[in-house]
């Protein structure tokens, strides 16, 4: 039975084609679809649609709900369409007629997009908190690794000195950054679509600030055709957000693939850490960090999916929009792997020490030599030229063991603590403590 469904109900065929993969995903939204409906069963108790008694009842059910989602007791029951008609019928079948009142005012549009809201908020503080992590970890590599010198590369090809504190410390920063771009898909998520009702609002005196409060949002749509319409803008402001992220990782995992490769070595990783071949004993294979240079990749391509899917929509809710959950749902879970992972396998990396002392790498200190001669008085093009002439006659000999690097940023001051006061203003814009409060508040 269907909460819409008056005495004919869809043919089977129809009704599996447009639940799709609905199930497995609204288990996810199950405590936030609580959550929602208990902020919008106190608003209805203020304006007169359930009494003080009826709200009590109700508030009362939804905790125990929620109680039973968080040990894992919840479930939809066969035949029960969504997660929101399987929260009232449990509320009716417990409580009586006091359950079906809870749906005035709202429309499952907006009572969908609250829980998805709500889910995307808690999904994006999650990854944030695994970019801490990583961002951490990065940091601490980076430290310890800062007068380790490598190879830096411009076309694939020898540059100029790098090292691995400058490697690692780059990704740190590079991860801060894409936490601006998850912020402004937070800020989507973070506005109240509640009494926006199918998109065209209620002609019940719906007090909208009241459950922006109570669910802890920093705002609310406040026109109701945007806050429909913000459905597919918030996803696809998402994607871009996860997809910042995750290309900060695939450029981090295919520098591990390559810089483990024989020709290099300059990094390993303990054999448990590694497979092998079927043939060949001496491999040690990167496998974890080719999936997650593949599975970033995909998770990359979310926005253009969700760009297709929304190409065709216009003003209102359409039933396309239940597939974005099949793209961001499994791209939010898979983000927040490749995070964990990054943070474990590199935890146990092993850098090669005095890769540079090689003289393959000497032509790498050129330009540490065109700037000696600079420093001295030639003309910076003529201490090119000079250098460039000793290259090509095999008479280029540097001293491979002298770098003066100051400036901010460089070798010889890579501004860690910095990079790590840029990650924590960064965590601290998106004001999870105030959220935190907001839904205690409501719990309890």
């Amino acid at each position: 039975m269907k909460l819409w469904q008056k005495e004919t109900g869809s043919k089977k065929e129809v009704e599996s084609f447009t639940i799709g993969r609905d199930p497995e995903f609204d288990i996810l939204l199950a405590p936030f679809d609580v959550l929602g409906s208990m902020a919008h069963a106190q608003m209805l108790s203020t304006i007169g649609l359930l009494t003080t008694e009826e709200n009590e009842i109700l508030q009362r059910g939804l905790k125990a709900i929620y109680l039973e989602i968080e040990k894992g007791e919840f479930e939809i029951a066969p035949g029960v369409e969504d997660v929101h008609s399987q929260v009232e019928f449990l509320l009716t079948e417990r409580f009586g007629d006091v359950g079906k009142k809870l749906h005035s005012g709202r429309s499952r549009n907006d009572q969908v997009l609250v829980d998805l809201k709500l889910y995307y908020r808690a999904a994006i503080r999650e990854i944030v908190e695994e970019t801490t992590a990583l961002s951490q970890l990065l940091i601490e590599l980076a430290e310890k690794h800062k007068n380790d010198l490598m190879p830096g590369y411009t076309h694939t090809q020898l540059a100029m000195p790098s090292s691995f504190g400058l490697w690692f410390s780059s990704f740190a920063e590079g991860l801060s950054e894409d936490l601006g771009l998850l912020k402004a898909s937070f800020d989507l998520a973070n506005k109240n679509p509640l009494g926006s009702a199918a998109g065209y609002g209620s002609s019940f005196p719906l007090n909208r600030t009241m459950t922006t409060e109570l669910l802890g949002f920093a705002d609310l749509h406040h026109n109701v055709i945007n806050a429909q319409n913000s459905r597919g803008k918030t996803e696809r402001t998402l994607a871009f957000g996860l997809s910042g992220l995750a290309g900060t990782l695939n450029r981090l995992a295919s520098d591990v693939c390559l810089y483990m490769n024989q020709h290099f070595a300059f990094i390993s990783f303990p054999d448990d850490l590694t497979t092998g071949s079927s043939i060949m004993p001496h491999k040690k294979n990167p496998d974890v960090f080719e999936l997650i240079r593949a599975k970033t990749n995909q998770v990359q391509g979310i926005p253009n999916a969700i760009n297709l899917i929304l190409a065709n929509t216009t003003t209102g809710y359409h039933r396309d929009l239940q597939l974005l959950k099949e793209e961001i749902f499994p791209g939010i879970e898979t983000l927040k792997s490749c995070l964990r992972m990054t943070t474990f396998m590199l935890s146990a990396i092993q850098v090669k020490p005095n890769i540079l002392a090689d003289s393959f790498y000497k032509h790498l200190f050129s330009v540490e030599v065109v700037n000696e001669l600079v420093v001295k008085g030639i003309p910076f093009r003529d201490a090119y030229k000079q250098v460039g002439l000793n290259i090509e006659s095999g008479n280029f000999d540097p001293n491979q063991e002298k770098l003066n690097h100051t400036h901010e940023g460089s070798i010889g001051n890579l501004n860690l603590d910095l990079i790590d006061q840029k990650m924590k203003k960064a965590i601290l814009e998106f004001n999870f403590d105030q959220i935190d409060k907001r839904i205690l508040g409501l719990l309890n």
